[in-house]
C-alpha cells in the first residue's frame, strides 16, 4: 500500500529541504522503495539529495514536440508516436539505490503548465503502485493537490518560516484543503528556521488563530546555509545538526 506525503507552503520556507530529508531518512530506515517527486517547475530537490538529473518531463515534452517537425523523424520505424512518447517519458525516472526520483521541470518560455502537469499526473499514477512511499515537493500553493494531479494524499505537511505572514500563508492553504474536502489523514504545520528553536507568543497566537496543527519547530541551522552556498547536498549534513535531528523526530511523530 502506497502512502503519499505532500509538502506544501509558500516559496522560500524550506519545503525542498524538508522533502529531501524525508526521502533520505525513509530510505535509510528501510521503509522503501521511495519515490521522490519534484513537482515544482523550479526544480531543485535533486540538489538537496545530491542526484544528477539528466532530463525532466518538461524538457522531454519539448523534445517530443520538436521531433514531430523533424525530417527524417527520430521515431523508429514501426513505433507509434504514443509508444515513442512513453519510451521517452520513462527516461525521466532517475533510479538510485534506495529511492527513485521524478522531476516535473518546466516547458520552454511562458505559458500554462497544464500539459506538463498532466504528464506528471500520468507518470506518478503509473509508478505509484511500485512504492511504499511517495514524497512530493510541491510548488508554492496547492495546485497539484487541488487539481487531482497527485494520488490520494495521506499526509500534508505545511511548511512556514518563522513569520506572521508565513503562518497566514499556510493558513490559507489549510482553508483550501478544507474547502476541497480532500481525503487526507493528517494536515500538520512545521515552522522552519525558528531562532533557538523557539516560537514567540505572537507566532503561537497566529498559529492558533489560523487553526493550524503544529507538528514541529525546526531551529535555525547555519550549517544549512553553509552547505547550500558550497553546493554540498544537504543530506550530507552531520547527523547531529538541528535540521536533521528535527526531521527524524517529525518522521516518528507522524508514524511513517
Amino acid at each position: 500500500m502506497t502512502r503519499t506525503i505532500a509538502v506544501a507552503g509558500k516559496g522560500g520556507t524550506g519545503k525542498t529541504t524538508v522533502s529531501g530529508l524525508l526521502v533520505h531518512y525513509l530510505s535509510l530506515a528501510g521503509k522503501g522503495p521511495v519515490l521522490a517527486v519534484d513537482a515544482d517547475a523550479n526544480s531543485n530537490l535533486n540538489e538537496v539529495l545530491g542526484v544528477d538529473v539528466e532530463t525532466t518531463l518538461g524538457e522531454l515534452r519539448e523534445e517530443i514536440a520538436k521531433s514531430e517537425m523533424m525530417s527524417p523523424s527520430p521515431i523508429p520505424a514501426g513505433m507509434s508516436k504514443q509508444d515513442y512518447a512513453e519510451f521517452k517519458f520513462s527516461s525521466a525516472l532517475v533510479e538510485m539505490d534506495d529511492y527513485d526520483m521524478l522531476v516535473m521541470g518546466r516547458t520552454q518560455g511562458q505559458g500554462c503548465y497544464c500539459f506538463v502537469n498532466g504528464l506528471l499526473q500520468t507518470q506518478v499514477n503509473k509508478y505509484a503502485g511500485r512504492y511504499s512511499y511517495i514524497v512530493v515537493d510541491n510548488e508554492a500553493g496547492m495546485e497539484h493537490i487541488s487539481r487531482g494531479i497527485l494520488p490520494e494524499v495521506d499526509v500534508i505537511l505545511l511548511i512556514s518560516d518563522c513569520s506572521r505572514r508565513g503562518i497566514q500563508a499556510v493558513g490559507r492553504i489549510n482553508e483550501l484543503i478544507k474547502s476541497l474536502k480532500l481525503q487526507t489523514n493528517q494536515v500538520k504545520l512545521i515552522v522552519n528556521r525558528a531562532p533557538d528553536g523557539e516560537l514567540n507568543e505572537g507566532i503561537k497566537a497566529e498559529i492558533e488563530r489560523q487553526g493550524l496543527d503544529l507538528l514541529a519547530v525546526i531551529p535555525q541551522d547555519d550549517m544549512v546555509y553553509q552547505y547550500d552556498s558550497k553546493g554540498i547536498p544537504l543530506v550530507k549534513l552531520p547527523e547531529d545538526t538541528p535540521v536533521k535531528v528535527a526531521v527524524r523526530e517529525i518522521i516518528k511523530k507522524i508514524k511513517l
